[in-house]
């Protein structure tokens, strides 16, 4: 049937659709990796958003139940130039399209993702509507001003687990409490490779609780929204510093920086796909990293003017020596770690004066490449430290 996608800005898309009919609103961003759609439309971190796909070809491989990276799909659309149900691939278990039409999944195919994803880059993410089946473009706009911004909302409540669960891995030797603010099976599976047993408490677990349950290590998760309004969580992680030691990732990181007086603020059209170049500080070596975010760390404006674009390739942007990266925060020196590449953007803080370290990306990389699940055997030697 005959489908659009329609921005706040009042730019209309049309294509037909596939997966569930339906009318859906929420941020729009972009996601520019070649593989992985499964992943990327169960991970938390994408809840109340739109994903449009900059590859042009999605769904050649199938689904399969392994890949899920949560219990559901948390991407409230999906928008691509060519959408496929094919399930050829040995592994899958049925047909993409099916398996959105199952999951409830409004989608549009034959839509030129191109000229949307520039449009993204250059007006910035912005609020939008996917919608097939029987409604009028009109009736779509006047929903769609009713729809809330993505800053200032709380959306790692939403996708928290309710309770406290348990996860024992073969060869686990040490305890690791997890916060969950949207976290990813994969990281789980990287965790219990590294060692560790898991404990997985809710985003709301205060320091207390966290602490009674004799963790050897603290890690904080992925997730979606603004890091801004998660005072509860900035406020454990604060009482956290100095008695454990701590590893966060994405909005993980962003609260650790929380806690550590630092401000976070909304990119652009943020990050997201598995070839962000990011420099490693402290080796200088450049990894190739996955990562989905749309906020970020800001570095006061003293240390801002020390990341600045190379005067020999414009595209990338240098840093001074890590030494000169320090910050001295509410819980004593820090210093930045790694940048972006793209934007020098903070990639990663590490604590001097307390055993906690976080990076922006995604480590574990699912999807994505590999050149950084060092983090967790460095987070295993700081806990066996």
């Amino acid at each position: 049937m005959p489908s659009a996608v329609v921005l706040e800005d009042g730019t209309v898309y049309r294509g037909h659709g596939f997966g569930s009919p339906g009318a859906v609103f929420g941020e729009i961003v972009f996601n520019t990796a070649m593989t992985g759609y499964q992943e990327v439309l169960t991970d938390p971190s994408y809840h109340g958003q739109m994903v449009t796909f900059t590859y042009p070809l999605i769904g050649n491989y199938g689904v399969n139940g392994t890949a899920d990276e949560s219990e559901q799909v948390h991407s409230r659309a999906l928008i691509v130039r060519e959408g496929h149900n094919a399930g050829f691939n040995c592994a899958a278990e049925k047909g993409f399209a099916q398996w959105l039409w199952e999951e409830g999944v409004t989608a549009v195919s034959g839509v030129d993702t191109r000229a949307l994803t520039r449009r993204i880059r250059s007006r910035g993410a912005m609020r939008a509507a996917v919608y097939w089946g029987e409604f009028t473009e009109e009736e779509i706009k006047t929903r769609l001003a009713d729809t809330p911004s993505m800053a200032g909302l709380d959306l790692a409540s939403e996708v928290s687990c309710p309770a406290p669960y348990e996860l024992e891995f073969l060869g686990g030797r040490l305890h690791v409490v997890a916060v969950d603010y949207g976290i990813k099976r994969s990281i789980l599976r990287r965790l219990g490779g590294a060692g560790c047993n898991v404990t997985v408490v809710p985003a709301t677990a205060s320091a207390a609780e966290i602490m009674a349950l004799k963790p050897d290590g603290v890690f904080l998760s992925n997730g979606p929204g603004d890091p801004a309004p998660l005072e509860y969580a900035t406020e454990t992680v604060r009482s956290l510093l100095g008695k454990v030691p701590v590893f966060g990732i994405c909005l993980g990181h962003q609260i650790l920086s929380q806690a550590l007086g630092l401000k976070t603020f909304k990119l652009k059209f943020g990050h997201r796909g598995a070839n962000h170049p990011v420099k490693n500080l402290d080796t200088g070596h450049v990894e190739i990293t996955s990562q989905n975010h749309g906020f970020a760390v800001q570095l006061p404006a003293g240390l801002s003017a020390r990341v600045k674009p190379a005067a020999d390739a414009s595209v990338f942007f240098q840093a001074p020596p890590v030494g000169e990266l320090t910050l001295e925060t509410e819980a004593g020196a820090a210093r930045v770690s790694h940048i972006n590449l793209y934007d020098g953007t903070v990639e990663g803080v590490r604590c001097l004066d307390a055993p906690a370290f976080s990076v922006q990306y995604h480590p574990e990389a699912s999807p994505g490449p590999h050149d950084s699940r060092y983090l967790f055997d460095q987070f295993v030697r700081l806990m066996e430290a």
